[in-house]
């Protein structure tokens, strides 16, 4: 029996690659998130994609908690079962008024994993609406091949390498709101974008890409966190676990790793050098 999804949300998932939404954080909660991102904000020069990108959950001791809260494990539990890696997150922040955007994309495209029974969680740190550049997707282009992407390098591109997958016909293109503290999930291979922020507010948040343990890299070995029950295929190095915010072998992984997703030369480099 599933912990929090219906069986109709299930198979809604499987179906059409999507499903939202659900609550996780009180706004209350949330509001503190944002609080707190916006004090690191503060403290740093330029965006804060130009310091923390890559598995940012390594970052803040609290947003590692936040990672492993109860109502996320238990959703996607119920898609992929009870053994759970956390693969990677990245913040999603726009300001108002901002012109930066997300283009059509799929994450499958990059990751290299098999199979793809992959889950990008996305949890809300203030309302994310159509009008402030929520997330919309594509139902069913889960069920299609990886697509060819351009790599573009747009500046307004929220992507690391602007990747877009160029003369999509997205009119039957669905939105997804959510509310602070409320989260979605869609398939790795879901055709997926944002537009550009048109309110007067920022809207902040992030994702997370969780995959059951008999997932692999078939790109070489990666580094993952097990989150939730046990890991018995051994395919993952394992992530440090933050002792505190800015723990220093965590803030090296999340340096390796932004390099290493830019410029996959990075990883031949250093495996040369080991």
């Amino acid at each position: 029996m599933p912990r929090t999804l219906t069986s109709n949300q299930v198979d809604q998932f499987w179906n059409e690659g999507y499903v939202f939404p659900f609550d996780c954080l009180t706004a209350e909660e949330a509001a503190e998130c944002r609080t707190r991102l916006e004090a690191y904000e503060a403290t740093i020069d330029g965006p804060i994609s130009a310091h923390l990108r890559i598995k940012v959950h390594l970052g803040f001791r609290w947003l590692w908690e936040i990672a492993r809260h109860p109502r996320l494990l238990d959703a996607v539990e119920d898609l992929i079962g009870p053994d759970i890696l956390l693969y990677l997150s990245t913040f999603w922040f726009k300001d108002a008024r901002d012109r930066k955007f997300v283009s059509w994309h799929q994450d499958s495209a990059y990751y290299g994993l098999d199979p793809h029974d992959v889950i990008t969680l996305w949890l809300a740190f203030t309302d994310a609406t159509p009008e402030n550049g929520c997330m919309r997707v594509l139902p069913g282009s889960h069920k299609w091949e990886d697509q060819q992407h351009v790599e573009t390098y747009d500046p307004k591109n929220l992507l690391a390498r602007g990747q877009s997958i160029e003369g999509l016909d997205d009119s039957t293109a669905v939105f997804m709101p959510l509310r602070a503290g409320q989260f979605s999930m869609h398939h790795e291979r879901m055709l997926h974008s944002s537009p550009p922020n048109t309110s007067n507010d920022r809207r902040l948040g992030m994702s997370f890409t969780f995959l059951p343990t008999r997932t692999r890299c078939v790109l070489g070995r990666r580094t993952a966190s097990l989150v939730r029950g046990t890991d018995r295929y051994g395919h993952w190095d394992h992530d440090p676990e933050p002792r505190s915010d800015f723990d220093p072998d965590c803030m090296e992984a999340i340096r390796y790793w932004k390099q290493a997703y830019a410029d996959p030369n990075v990883i031949q480099e250093s495996r040369r050098a080991s």
